[in-house]
């Protein structure tokens, strides 16, 4: 380790002096590029990801300097990938870079990826705002480049994030939309359903008996074959007992739908924030009286 440290240093105090020294402009920053590039596969074996990730830096200005910009950004790349071991806001800000130069070069496909992946590091700090801000970003540019189908994850991730937010009628608009889309394609079709279960959560949420019942209504219409299923059954029970003010009601039908089939974390937080609102009405009826 202490030999790779000291080896990754002293490739890195040549770059420098490369750079300090005179020599023709382009030949320069290539011979330091080179060195640096040396260095930081140095640190890396070393471990040392604060100082790999610095030194991807310093690569990522030699190649900005030789107008190699698909370079720098792979370097801001690399670096994002050394601080994440360690630092997950020097990562973002590398992330960021590259993000910047994929899209002045018109990489539209790779700045999508790296959206999303700031959108993943910002959601795994817990900053949910700054991830559905990349989530949306990388959704529009993967649209643009017609890949269909990580727009509609990276708008699902939106959608789900801004419930979580209590952005309700945000997240509804885009479950909707997206079932819409899903409907007519033969391999999306069969994910209708849970899209639209997503969307009827959303709807419980807001606490509208009114646009609960007209939402169940519209889902049939986005498909036929909605009212069957039991993602319906459950959405129907759970206004119905909504309506009547009955948490041992709204309680027995999630018991039995996730009986079947278990409800993941996000359904049942949203759920929970429901039931909550069930109860709490339930004993301010119960003190009135």
């Amino acid at each position: 380790m202490a030999d790779q440290n000291a080896k990754g240093e002293e490739f890195v105090q040549k770059a420098e002096k490369k750079l300090s020294g005179w020599g023709i402009f382009g030949s320069k920053y290539d011979d330091a590029a080179d060195l640096y590039e040396k260095a930081c596969n140095c640190f890396k074996l070393a471990k040392n990801w604060d100082k790999a990730g610095s030194v991807y830096i310093k690569l990522a200005d030699c190649h900005l300097k030789l107008e190699s910009k698909h370079e720098a950004a792979s370097s801001y790349v690399d670096a994002a990938n050394c601080y994440k071991k360690i630092s997950i806001q020097d990562a973002t800000q590398s992330l960021d870079q590259a993000v910047n130069i994929f899209l002045e070069i018109g990489r539209l496909n790779m700045a999508a990826r790296y959206c999303k992946e700031l959108g993943e590091l910002y959601e795994q700090e817990q900053h949910l705002e700054k991830a559905i801000e990349y989530f949306e970003r990388a959704a529009d540019l993967f649209q643009s480049e017609e890949v269909t189908t990580s727009a509609n994850q990276c708008n699902q991730k939106v959608a789900q994030l801004a419930a979580q937010l209590e952005q309700y009628p945000k997240a509804i608009e885009i479950y909707e939309a997206n079932a819409k889309h899903s409907i007519n394609n033969n391999l999306l079709k069969y994910s209708v359903k849970g899209i639209l279960l997503n969307a009827g959560i959303c709807q419980l949420c807001k606490g509208d008996i009114v646009a609960i019942t007209n939402a169940l209504e519209r889902y049939q219409e986005i498909d036929p074959t909605f009212s069957g299923t039991r993602e319906y059954k459950l959405l129907s029970a759970l206004a119905d007992s909504m309506d009547e003010g009955d948490v041992e009601k709204f309680t027995e039908a999630l018991h039995e739908y996730d009986s079947m089939t278990r409800l993941d974390t996000w359904k049942t937080t949203l759920l929970l924030r429901v039931k909550n609102t069930i109860k709490a009405k339930e004993e301010e009826e119960d003190d009135l009286t």
